[in-house]
């Protein structure tokens, strides 16, 4: 038996504390996972500035603020450079960059590095994002794939689009998919699901689409494939998400078709009731196990966590032929062209109309949310940090 020491674990925490979205959920999923999975080792957080997106309560994982008021004044530079000085202070053993990027000098303290990629997106479709980003994204992200001892990338995919960019040795990269919380693996009572209905006033029976409000989820083809059956399948969409840009064109279409009485936008629903407008953590795997089924036909994704986050909890889901979404997916979704509504369509209708379908579409699913198992997810991190050292 192979017997490895105790490690003091030192992660990038930014988005832990303060993203709301995809980054900020696996930060802190991770985080959770490994010091509830593997309590003898010590997490240090290191955050730029307190936040109040995660409050941890393991004892062993400890917040490190910047301390020196210089270190204040310049938050972001203490993230990116003079947290090395912290790292090594601290006893860090390894460091794990979250999210594309590790602080510039790592390497001269001799402490090992892990880097998160999620994708490469600002690199493979510049045309998405402003000039300035495209800059910034491409120096974190190349210094991060040529100067960390690990790449852990999130999917196949992702492999190959920094073997293809940056020329980096295949060896070099490690593909370990994400998990989504293990909450998202318990289904529901029929009272918790009636008392999420509630609160949030969602319908009887409705399609769901989980996602910010951006060209690149495809929610106005989404809309165009609900628009085509109108007139046989009466249950509307709910979208979960923030606008992120591209509301205004997806609610031009709907008024042009006389559509929005079909599409349930529920942040703003939710602010027009005088609530806050947003789905509450632990209230979204019943929102999730209350759908017909999860409509997800991104164009592109660096892993598509709603698709799991459904699938856990027996909800059939309907997503794309592109991008690394089959390879998530498995054999277990409706997969549809996303520039094809008439694809999406379908999908809805099969899982609408045909029960022996929708529920032989609930059983794949569970199954494959077996591969993104929270213990395996947490077993094949720490066995990539133990590989280093």
């Amino acid at each position: 038996m192979t017997f490895f020491a105790i490690m003091n674990i030192g992660f990038d925490a930014k988005r832990a504390y303060h993203n709301n979205t995809g980054l900020g959920f696996f930060s802190r999923v991770l985080i959770r996972l490994l010091a509830e999975q593997f309590p003898e080792h010590g997490y240090y957080l290191f955050n730029p500035k307190p936040g109040k997106s995660f409050r941890p309560e393991q004892k062993n994982i400890y917040e490190v603020l910047p301390a020196a008021p210089l270190h204040r004044l310049f938050r972001a530079v203490w993230r990116s450079r003079w947290v090395t000085r912290d790292l090594q202070r601290l006893g860090i053993n390894l460091y794990h960059g979250l999210s594309h990027e590790i602080p510039t000098g790592i390497p001269k303290t001799g402490i090992p590095s892990v880097v998160t990629i999620h994708d490469l997106f600002p690199e493979i479709y510049p045309e998405q994002y402003k000039p300035i980003d495209v800059k910034i994204y491409r120096a974190k992200l190349r210094y991060a794939c040529r100067n960390a001892t690990k790449i852990m990338a999130i999917s196949e995919e992702t492999k190959g689009h920094i073997i293809k960019t940056y020329g980096t040795p295949a060896e070099k990269i490690e593909v370990i998919y994400q998990s989504c919380a293990p909450a998202f693996t318990v289904i529901e009572t029929a009272e918790k699901k009636a008392a999420v209905r509630e609160k949030y006033g969602l319908p009887e029976a409705f399609f769901l689409h989980v996602g910010t409000i951006i060209e690149r989820k495809n929610l106005l083809n989404i809309c165009k494939a609900l628009n085509s059956i109108r007139g046989d399948i009466p249950i509307p969409l709910v979208v979960v998400g923030n606008d992120g840009g591209f509301k205004d064109k997806v609610t031009a279409y709907l008024r042009e078709v006389q559509l929005e009485d079909r599409v349930i936008f529920l942040s703003e629903q939710l602010a027009l009731a005088g609530k806050k407008p947003f789905v509450e953590t632990a209230d979204l795997p019943a929102l999730y196990q209350l759908a017909t089924a999860l409509i997800y036909p991104s164009y592109f994704e660096g892993f598509g966590m709603p698709i799991i986050e459904a699938m856990a909890g027996g909800v059939p889901v309907i997503t794309s032929t592109t991008s690394c979404l089959p390879e998530i997916a498995g054999t277990a979704a409706w997969l549809a062209d996303p520039d094809r509504p008439e694809e999406m369509a379908a999908g809805f209708r099969k899982i609408y109309e045909d029960a022996s379908f929708a529920a032989t579409m609930r059983q794949k699913g569970l199954e494959n949310a077996q591969r993104f198992r929270p213990e395996v997810y947490a077993a094949d991190v720490m066995k990539l940090y133990q590989s280093i050292l």
